[in-house]
């Protein structure tokens, strides 16, 4: 199939969904033009590095000024999230436009509740949108548990207008998809509420992970080491990352003091940084692979206090054999199983405990981590998931 794919932002290895998506769609034979929007060097080079699995890669140059700039013309317009309204870029459409005027597509996949405005410019041709999580019910949990005032100021301003808007554009395309039950629910109810009750195929694609990539290493696991990756200077992992430091691992601690706590991702904010005081915590920032810091770990941890959809960062531990302990809130989107392919712990106390169990029995911990490596290969695998989309491309397409 033609496949037109519009995103926000160049996919990468960080921006893992779309990226993989292309990836393997054209490893089935698809022929994927890519249109994305490009804000710096760093995702010109993202562009380039996806661009080899693209029949043509494009970016738009997206200048620093304009998101201010659009927010502040939304912040009128109720209709529209800020969300939304950050990336619109009239050269974006204008270029949208000219492609469908110059080729013939089969179909447009437009990424991400930033993508969704790029939908104005398509005519003639049927939309997947790939919502990937309800960013309603995000900014819903956000406004409960978020890290700082700031965080929950935007979950507040945004939230009516983003619930309107989600529900309202399900029925505006073909086929929607989302990761989880949880969203696909979410989704449904909004539509029901602000659009057409009868409009909208929601289909549930979870997210996968690279297997080849993210696999076992030759790495001694370190028995004292316990590993939380993620980007921290996303709010939900900041929460997460200070309720680690502040809460669990103090209880961890009063058993296990000799235990060493490695938080592994770019842009920390300074109350993570602060956590690397006591010396037994180290706060990486940015590092090029993450691969060895979850092979080596004894422990992958997830203390997410809120979160929508699949993380990426439980299943690419699970995928290198890591045992992992998060919450409730992180594994509703999973098939796997509490006690064999993770471990759950429901507050602090728990999951020091959870934390405490796998560390002591290192059997138990290798059991566990083999048997999430299982897991993934059954159910995350991109390439079973990328089947999947196609037949979502195929029916859109028959039934246009």
């Amino acid at each position: 199939m033609r496949i037109l794919f519009l995103s926000s932002y160049p996919p990468s290895l960080i921006r893992v969904r779309p990226f993989n998506w292309i990836k393997h769609l054209a490893a089935r034979g698809h022929q994927i033009t890519l249109l994305t929007l490009v804000s710096s060097g760093e995702e010109a080079a993202d562009l380039e590095q996806v661009s080899r699995y693209c029949h043509h890669a494009e970016g738009i140059s997206f200048p620093r000024w304009r998101p201010p700039w659009n927010l502040l013309l939304a912040l009128p317009r109720p209709s529209l999230p800020l969300q939304a309204a950050y990336t619109r870029c009239p050269a974006m459409e204008r270029r949208i436009r000219e492609m469908l005027r110059q080729e013939d597509f089969d179909v447009v996949h437009i990424e991400h509740l930033r993508g969704s405005i790029f939908a104005d410019a398509v005519n003639g041709v049927p939309t997947i949108w790939d919502s990937v999580d309800c960013i309603s019910l995000l900014f819903e949990r956000t406004l409960q548990n978020g890290p700082t005032l700031g965080s929950r100021l935007m979950a507040r301003a945004d939230l009516a207008r983003t619930r309107r808007y989600e529900g309202s554009i399900v029925g505006q395309h073909a086929a929607t998809l989302v990761t989880s039950p949880e969203d696909h629910k979410a989704l449904q109810r909004l539509a029901q509420e602000w659009g057409d009750p009868e409009a909208g195929n929601i289909v549930v694609l979870p997210n996968g992970v690279d297997l080849a990539y993210f696999a076992p290493q030759e790495l001694p696991r370190q028995p004292d080491r316990i590993v939380f990756t993620g980007k921290m200077s996303y709010h939900a992992n900041v929460a997460a990352a200070l309720y680690l430091g502040h809460e669990i691992m103090p209880l961890v601690w009063r058993q296990r003091p000799d235990v060493r706590l490695q938080i592994v991702g770019k842009d920390p904010v300074p109350s993570v940084c602060a956590l690397a005081d006591d010396p037994r915590v180290m706060v990486t920032g940015y590092v090029p692979d993450m691969r060895p810091f979850l092979a080596s770990a004894a422990v992958a941890v997830t203390p997410l206090r809120y979160s929508v959809g699949i993380q990426n960062k439980v299943l690419e531990a699970m995928a290198m054999g890591t045992p992992v302990v998060t919450t409730p809130q992180t594994c509703t989107a999973l098939l796997a199983h509490q006690g064999e392919h993770f471990f759950v712990g429901e507050g602090s106390g728990d999951f020091a405990e959870q934390v405490i169990s796998l560390l002591n029995d290192r059997e138990l911990a290798a059991r566990v981590g083999a048997a999430g490596r299982r897991y993934v290969e059954k159910y995350h695998d991109w390439n079973l998931l990328a089947a999947q989309l196609e037949k979502v491309y195929q029916q859109t397409f028959m039934g246009n």
